[in-house]
């Protein structure tokens, strides 16, 4: 199936030099402890918690996100937190490439691997990690601490279980999905 073209205003987005698309009905809070890998699309009303970082004198990101990843309307991405030894502390939010967030989605995980699909509705629980090449159906919600292995479909929740694998040419596929939708990403 092939990915339709989508239009935006360019007055409402704004581009970086790496190709980022950026909404400026987006919240971004803390953008100095964001880092976007490139050719990224942050679609409106799209919550990143960039402020959620260590205390410190610490100049690492609080989240990180790759290249070719498409975060949608009304996503909230937030680092992980938790108390060691009587500290609270934030913990980074590393997110890889050609990773598409669907929309109204939680996401507080450790870590997402490459070549990931989160639905619409979801919620990956703190410190999850979500390894390459998986697909978390819509609305699934995934528990605190969970790994989701490689080549994995996720569904259902709480919790949210693994109902079968995926080829190995996911790679590849989610890859030109990716790609595509984000050539056809235009401006009216």
């Amino acid at each position: 199936m092939e990915t339709p073209y989508t239009t935006y205003k360019k007055s409402e987005f704004i581009e970086t030099d790496t190709g980022n698309k950026v909404s400026r009905r987006s919240l971004i809070s803390g953008s100095q402890n964001i880092v976007l890998g490139g050719k990224t699309v942050v679609h409106s009303k799209c919550t990143i918690r960039g402020d959620l970082r260590r205390a410190g004198p610490t100049h690492q990101a609080a989240v990180l996100i790759g290249r070719f990843c498409w975060l949608g309307p009304f996503s909230v991405l937030r680092p992980p937190y938790k108390t060691y030894k009587g500290i609270f502390s934030y913990y980074p939010l590393k997110i890889g490439d050609h990773v598409d967030i669907g929309e109204n989605s939680i996401i507080e995980a450790a870590s997402i691997g490459s070549y990931v699909v989160i639905g619409k509705n979801c919620v990956v629980g703190r410190f999850a990690i979500i390894k390459d090449c998986c697909l978390i159906e819509d609305g699934a919600v995934i528990a605190p601490n969970t790994v989701v292995p490689p080549f994995s479909v996720v569904s259902g929740g709480p919790p949210a279980k693994v109902v079968s694998q995926l080829p190995e040419s996911t790679q590849d596929v989610f890859e030109a999905r990716s790609k595509d939708k984000y050539a056809k990403f235009v401006p009216e």
